[in-house]
């Protein structure tokens, strides 16, 4: 959903007509949650890229909905690619994260803790949600789009950089990186 965890849970709330209070429903979620985030996979081709990112010396962060909590069951099993990152920022824990998704504040944030930090058209946006498409692009800076099966892509086919149906697709030297070696 790419939204801040209280935004998400009103969302259901309100699109299913659920009698339960926020807190509620976040208590009962993270239960679910805490069963089946540690089995978490890496979509495809994500690994691939990050890795050669990472070998190619390009400074790579992620910026999250996710909190503190879902992030480290959902990445438990993967540390040692997260690891690879420079610094994650976790919208709904981080304070100064003051709205998520679709706004941008996720995106500028992750930028500013850069130590050098880049020029926001230079920057390139890996996403699967429309809200952080939305959150992206608000933050100027360049967006691949790696949608569901399920997501109309038509609303953003003329305003981001790149559609793909997987990052197996990805061509870094599209983008002015360094190709893959093989």
């Amino acid at each position: 959903m790419g939204k801040k965890e209280r935004d998400a849970g009103q969302v259901l709330i309100d699109a299913l007509n659920l009698s339960v209070s926020q807190d509620e429903l976040i208590k009962k979620l993270q239960a679910k949650l805490d069963e089946k985030l540690p089995s978490t996979k890496v979509l495809p081709g994500v690994k691939k890229l990050v890795e050669h990112l990472h070998n190619h010396n390009i400074p790579m962060a992620l910026a999250s909905g996710s909190d503190g909590w879902g992030f480290i069951r959902k990445t438990a099993a993967h540390k040692d690619l997260f690891n690879l990152f420079h610094h994650c920022v976790l919208s709904s824990d981080d304070p100064e994260v003051k709205q998520g998704k679709p706004a941008p504040d996720c995106f500028l944030v992750c930028a500013q803790r850069f130590e050098d930090r880049p020029q926001l058209n230079e920057v390139l946006v890996f996403e699967d949600a429309p809200h952080g498409v939305e959150a992206g692009l608000a933050a100027g800076m360049r967006v691949v789009w790696v949608p569901d099966d399920r997501t109309d892509r038509t609303s953003f086919q003329d305003r981001v950089d790149l559609i793909l149906d997987s990052l197996e697709q990805f061509k870094p030297e599209y983008f002015g990186l360094p190709p893959y070696d093989s």
